[in-house]
């Protein structure tokens, strides 16, 4: 299994630094956002090699201010153009997902609307993703949106289609399920797994060992039980008082958590 971690979790002043400090920490490569221009991508997929770092995944940036189950068509079309940025973002830089949040529950936007809304823009997208070899991959967040392992599954399995898979967040579900029983019912859907740690106590999140009440050994197992190999990824924020350390403390405890020591 490869060690991930998101930009964003990485202090520096440029993305050089920010890929010198992963690779020192131990990590195997780094997920991005959505870069605006061939020659940003050029240049980080540079960067990253020079690291001897991979660049997997892209985290696309606009789901949340313009979300796919928007019942406004312009807000949706602006979704849409903003996840072909994160494909030609992560076509040009040799990444295989795009990390996309489906749609968003809101007032305005009742759960059915949110369903139907966001699996057919998703559609829309499947052609470019398939021809790119890419995968759409569906994060569980706290958008009210997709709150049981059966119905994530059966919404990934209404499209038919290899292209759409989950990226499971371990953190984010502590507040309502346990992940080892949501990891067992997504199986083989799963694409990527993001890591954050949470204290179901007191239903905050916490870095991943120091605080956390997750069974880290019983989430293990659940990945070996259905096979998965592939990235587990850090996303937590930036330690204000200790940034680079906090870093590599971070790869030490997934190391932990991976070798099922946690």
């Amino acid at each position: 299994m490869k060690k991930g971690i998101c930009i964003g979790s990485l202090p520096g002043n440029s993305t050089e630094a920010r890929f010198k400090l992963a690779k020192a920490a131990g990590f195997d490569g780094v997920e991005i956002g959505t870069l605006g221009n061939d020659v940003e991508r050029h240049q980080t997929k540079q960067l990253a090699a020079q690291h001897h770092l991979e660049l997997f995944s892209v985290m696309n940036q606009k789901h949340w201010s313009h979300p796919l189950s928007d019942a406004d068509d312009a807000v949706r079309a602006a979704s849409r153009d903003g996840m072909l940025d994160s494909m030609a973002t992560a076509t040009a830089i040799g990444a295989d997902t795009v990390l996309l949040v489906p749609a968003v529950v809101n007032e305005a936007t009742p759960y059915e609307a949110a369903y139907q809304r966001s699996q057919t823009e998703i559609r829309t997208l499947i052609p470019e993703a398939t021809e790119k070899g890419l995968t759409i991959a569906i994060e569980n967040v706290w958008n009210k949106f997709l709150l049981s392992p059966i119905e994530f599954a059966g919404y990934l399995d209404e499209f038919e289609s290899d292209a759409v898979t989950a990226y499971f967040d371990v953190g984010n579900i502590v507040l309502y399920g346990d992940p080892q029983h949501w990891i067992r019912s997504l199986g083989s859907r799963i694409s990527k797994v993001h890591v954050k740690g949470f204290n179901a106590d007191e239903r905050r999140f916490t870095y991943l060992i120091e605080e956390c009440t997750i069974d880290w050994n019983a989430v293990m197992e659940a990945l070996s039980d259905i096979g998965y190999d592939d990235y587990l990824t850090a996303e937590l924020p930036v330690d204000a008082e200790n940034p680079e350390g906090t870093v590599h403390q971070i790869s030490e405890d997934m190391d932990k958590i991976i070798a099922g020591k946690a």
